[in-house]
Order: structure tokens, then sequence, then C-alpha cells
């Protein structure tokens, strides 16, 4: 599965093509998914452009979305730099995503993670090193979770795969039999999607992520990376992803 992350906590000033608004989303949705997104990952935005999970803002971006592209898995991210009580925000909507994702390194993960399964929302869950992975392994959440997030944030290309390595090791140990998706950041985006399509795992890419593509240069928007991860995923494997062929548009 290749999931598309529209925008993050990116803004216009990181790249012009970033989604902020319902209608933006909601259009670069269907542009992924034309361009072959499985599923989709978004941060939502107020008025103002600041991420939010405030019912009102998350219905109309999920609403806008599914509107263009009905069928197609929606997740928000839950992080705890969105402003609010998040927890009483996800306990406020009336529209809900098909899942959130939680990262383990906050504090009040385990309260996340059974809010959102028991209101009938999949969890995604964000492993950012070992220490994360072990306390998610002892969750009796574990088991149930949608899907398990190798997040690599290290900038060091060998450093983010020992990490990532290890994350599986911690992993494997528990035998959870739950899906698992690894990505990279910037510098560590196409290195990590590599290692992940080599292993069998589901992928993500998208401006949340960063924004160059594999030899690069800079994408022109989030449909332009999607379609360059999918040519990869069709390269040999002994390849780097820097010979991939440049996409225009």
């Amino acid at each position: 599965m290749l999931q598309a992350c529209l925008n993050g906590s990116r803004a216009k000033d990181f790249h012009s093509f970033t989604p902020l608004t319902p209608a933006e989303l909601a259009a670069d949705a269907a542009a992924v998914v034309a361009a072959g997104a499985g599923e989709l990952h978004l941060h939502p935005r107020d008025a103002d452009g600041a991420e939010t999970l405030a019912a009102g803002e998350v219905a109309a971006a999920l609403e806008a979305i599914r509107a263009r592209v009905p069928g197609t898995p929606i997740g928000l991210s839950t992080h705890a730099g969105i402003a609010g009580d998040r927890l009483d925000s996800v306990r406020s909507w009336k529209v809900v995503p098909d899942y959130v994702s939680v990262n383990l390194i906050e504090d009040d993960a385990p309260q996340m993670i059974e809010l959102a399964m028991s209101r009938g929302i999949g969890v995604e869950a964000g492993l950012w090193s070992v220490a994360d992975a072990e306390r998610f392994v002892k969750l009796p959440q574990a088991r149930q979770a949608l899907r398990i997030l190798i997040e690599i944030n290290e900038q060091d290309i060998g450093e983010g795969l020992e990490v990532a390595a290890r994350i599986r090791k911690v992993l494997a140990a528990a035998s959870l039999d739950v899906p698992v998706l690894e990505h990279g950041l910037d510098a560590t985006v196409w290195p990590l999607y590599r290692d992940a399509l080599l292993r069998g795992l589901d992928g993500r890419i998208g401006l949340e992520d960063g924004k160059l593509l594999p030899g690069g240069e800079e994408a022109a928007d989030n449909a332009a990376l999607i379609k360059a991860a999918l040519l990869l995923a069709r390269m040999p494997p002994n390849l780097p992803p820097e010979a991939a062929p440049s996409i225009a548009g």
C-alpha cells in the first residue's frame, strides 16, 4: 500500500502546492488517488492555516475529500503540536476519519489510542525510536492497531536505516501480526521508501515528508511524488533511487 501524506505541518512557503483548505485537500486527494495512492494522510487546518482537530474543520476536510474520492481511506494526525485539548476534540467529532496516527513518544498516546478505538476509528501507531516500539508492544491494544508506522526522523541515511532495523527487531520479537508502514523525512524519504519496498512493507510519500523527487529536483506537487514512488517500485531492486527517471507534473 502506498499512502499519500498531503501536507503535515508544512506551509505554502515550503511548497506552493501544499494543500491546506478543504477545497485544496479535496483536489489534491483526487490527484494523488488518480496517480495511484491507495490511502490518504492529512492535517486539517483552520481559517488561519493552523493545524486543528476541531470538529467543524475536521468535518469540512473529510466531507470535501470524500465527495471527490469516495471509499478512499483517510487518516488524520493527532500529534501533540496541535493546539487545544486533542482528546476533547476527538470526543467531539461528528464526522470521523477512517483512522488516526498516534505518536508513541507522546505521554497521552495510550489514552488517544483507547479513545480512537472506542469510537471505531483505526489507529496507526507512530514509532520514532526503539523506546517507542517497546512502549507500544506492551499496550493491551497493540494487536488491535490498524497499522504500525516506523517513522524515521534522523537525517543521516545510515543512522536512519539502523534505527528502523532496531524498531523492526522489537516488533518481530513481539509477534504482533500488524501491518507495518515505514517512511523517512526529507533526506531519508527515498532511502527509507526503497528499504520498505525491499522488505515488503507499506510506504508513504508526500509533501509532509519531503518535496524532492528521487533525482533531487523539486516535485511539482504531491501527485508527482506519488508517480515517482510507483515508478521506483517497478525498478530493479539494485538500482539506486537517484537513477529513477524524472517525473514532470
